[in-house]
């Protein structure tokens, strides 16, 4: 029974409380707004159609905006959550009236390639365009304290449930609403007769999407891949970045011939794992594994003992690409593995790279590759809070436009959240640095008396080699070795600027080592000085050049005596990864602005509820005859009006200083 003092009354009037969403979009628009991306919208994406009444394309993308920072189920539920507020809404994109959900469907469908690829381009100039983590952003540091940027490809999936429909010759063929979008295929787990598969990119250091790209079915995997590293492209030249430093991760599904090559050839680096389990047959792989592993590595959850053979320059094809192949076996169990090839009951699992052995060891390029595993938790999060995969179009470019813009709330919600609570990076020792352990002493053998006890024996001493020596140049024009200058992390730059790897250490007679260094084919094919420097342009092989160290105690042949002795090199660095927080930017953004009270001009929102859009009494000559509009007068018809009553918004927990930043008024103190 309800307490004498407690009264409760009912009042017939209808009061719609506000979304709890609606403070982040209001803050989302202004901030749209104050970095001119609203503008470039509406000036960059341009299209055109009948049967959208008064609307333009930016109507449609602030809905979609709204839609992706609402979290609401559906269009449905969104547009019913939204309706008394539909005015005010708008009018935060300087935008008269919301377009009906027909509409958006209509435009959705119709909207072709050449609006989603300009969509494209804006969101991609947007993800360079500010650096509230830094320049670089993140990174991976290796042994020799050089840095590199690892970038994720990856895709996922999204599947589609039909109905099982009858098919007779009395009934006309069935048209299915997901022909367009979706394809048979191999969707895993998720049930579905038809699916469409999305290809993403992602900088796992901010956690930033720098780009989706999707097909019906299986999708195009490479044709997607070309996307992807035109994009990381883009990204590593905005922030100066050498492509040679920048690692394209990846799973088996590029792990043929084929797509290695296709990413090699965009002078990206590449770490993944291969599936192309002839190279165990190739004469340097047979050859490597017939010697002692280079490590050992066991996984920290399964316990699975790993021996790692490293081969440091294997060529795919007899015309190359080089790659650095890693073989990890261990024993066979029971069961058949799911990933590996089994032979003579041991599996065998492929890893390929182009990272230098000097900077990661054997064990440092498979943990590297084990560690996109990471990669899947942003993409559970991505689900749990925007799912982009939902189906918002039956069309492929409207599922696209839908999918773009989702990534880019996300983008912005990681950078609202670092200017709402300022994180610095953080530091994680990713494999720490290896431990010289002196050789072990012999213990004095027990003999009877008087025989001599033996003596410990000499703890062997590192070798030191000193300066590399060059071949002489030969009788033709072409580059000598000593052309080449050696760079501090042991690489050589060509004459052309390219750099040459090491690819094979070989002893040799009185202690001496041979190191031979050699380019990549996609650099010496195109390269202007090719004849000059190969001594013929019909070679089908990179340069390749050798020097030999000789160890500072023991001075080469025809070397003077009084040669100084070199300085040791400096002793290996920890491999250091540098990244920001998951999940915490995002949640202290979206979960401060939903606990917060958000004051609307109620008044102002039921006048606009019962106002209805009367034509204009007059017409021009032009709108009689229904002559085409520019694209101004287009933007113009649904544009909010400069004598409409001005809203007054009110959000409330945020700081003074991000109100400055964003240029939103203060309200004075009490």
């Amino acid at each position: 029974m309800t307490h004498a003092s407690v009264h409760i009354q009912i009042a017939p009037e209808s009061a719609p409380t506000t979304p709890c969403w609606f403070a982040e979009v209001a803050i989302m628009a202004q901030v749209l707004k104050t970095y001119g991306l609203v503008n470039l919208i509406e000036t960059k994406v341009r299209f055109a159609r009948v049967r959208f009444d008064h609307y333009e394309l930016i109507d449609f993308v602030a809905v979609l905006i709204g839609y992706a920072l609402s979290g609401e189920p559906s269009l449905q539920a969104f547009y019913e959550r939204l309706a008394p507020f539909s005015e005010v809404f708008m009018a935060l994109f300087e935008r008269n009236r919301l377009p009906h959900r027909s509409t958006l469907s209509r435009f959705l469908g119709a909207l072709d390639q050449p609006s989603v690829e300009a969509l494209r381009s804006v969101f991609a100039d947007d993800l360079v365009a500010r650096t509230p983590f830094g320049s670089p952003p993140g990174g991976l540091w290796d042994r020799l304290g050089q840095h590199w940027l690892v970038i994720d490809v990856d895709g996922t999936k999204q599947a589609a449930r039909q109905r099982a429909l009858p098919q007779t010759k009395e009934l006309p063929a069935p048209r299915r609403r997901f022909e367009q979008v979706c394809a048979k295929g191999y969707f895993g787990r998720k049930r579905g007769q038809v699916g469409r598969t999305r290809t993403t990119v992602l900088q796992p250091y901010t956690h930033q999407w720098m780009g989706t790209f999707s097909g019906s079915g299986n999708g195009d995997y490479r044709e997607e891949m070309r996307h992807a590293l035109q994009a990381i492209t883009t990204y590593a030249t905005a922030f100066a970045l050498p492509l040679s430093r920048v690692i394209v991760r990846v799973d088996g599904l590029y792990g043929n011939t084929v797509p290695v090559k296709e990413i090699l050839s965009s002078q990206c680096g590449v770490i993944g794992r291969s599936k192309e389990y002839t190279w165990l047959d190739l004469p340097e792989v047979q050859t490597r594994l017939q010697s002692p592993p280079d490590a050992q590595v066991t996984h920290p959850e399964s316990g699975t003992i790993r021996d790692l053979s490293d081969c440091l320059a294997v060529p795919l094809t007899p015309t190359g690409p080089v790659v650095r192949l890693l073989v990890a076996t261990h024993p066979a169990g029971d069961h058949q593995p799911a990933i590996g090839v089994v032979r003579k009951e041991t599996v065998y699992e492929l890893f390929y790279t182009t990272l230098p052995p000097h900077a990661f060891t054997a064990s440092d390029v498979l943990h590297l590759y084990l560690h996109r595993g990471s990669f899947e938790t942003v993409l559970s999060d991505e689900d749990q809070e925007q799912d982009p995969d939902r189906w918002v179009s039956r069309s492929p470019c409207g599922q696209d436009c839908w999918q773009i813009i989702s990534q880019w709330m996300w983008n912005l919600r990681l950078e609202l959240g670092q200017h709402l609570t300022p994180t610095a990076m953080r530091l994680m020792e990713f494999s720490p640095a290896p431990v010289a352990e002196p050789a072990p002493v012999a213990e004095p053998v027990p003999v009877a008396e008087p025989a001599p006890v033996a003596e410990p024996a000499p703890v062997a001493e590192p070798i030191s080699y000193g300066p590399p020596q060059w071949a002489r140049r030969s009788f033709t024009i072409g580059f000598a070795g000593s052309d080449f200058v050696l760079q501090p992390d042991g690489t050589l730059r060509c004459p052309a600027d390219h750099p040459l790897t090491v690819q094979e250490r070989r002893p040799e007679r009185n202690g001496s080592l041979r190191v031979v260094y050699g380019a990549r084919a996609c650099h010496c094919r195109p390269c202007p000085r090719r004849s000059q420097c190969q001594e013929a342009a019909t070679t089908s092989k990179p340069r390749q050049v050798s020097a030999v160290f000789w160890p500072a105690s023991s001075p080469s042949p025809g070397a003077c005596e009084t040669r100084e002795k070199p300085a040791l090199l400096p002793a290996p660095h920890p491999v250091i990864w540098g990244d920001w927080p998951r999940c915490s930017l995002r949640r202290q953004w979206f979960q401060l602005l939903r606990s917060q009270t958000i004051m609307l001009p109620s008044a102002t929102v039921q006048q606009g509820m019962n106002k209805d859009s009367n034509p204009p009494e007059r017409q021009t000559r032009s709108q009689r005859a229904h002559w085409r509009l520019s694209w101004n007068e287009r933007l113009a018809r649904n544009a909010r009006s400069s004598s409409a009553p001005p809203l007054a918004i009110t959000l409330h927990g945020l700081p003074a200083t991000f109100a400055q930043v964003f240029g939103f008024a203060l309200v004075a103190a009490a």
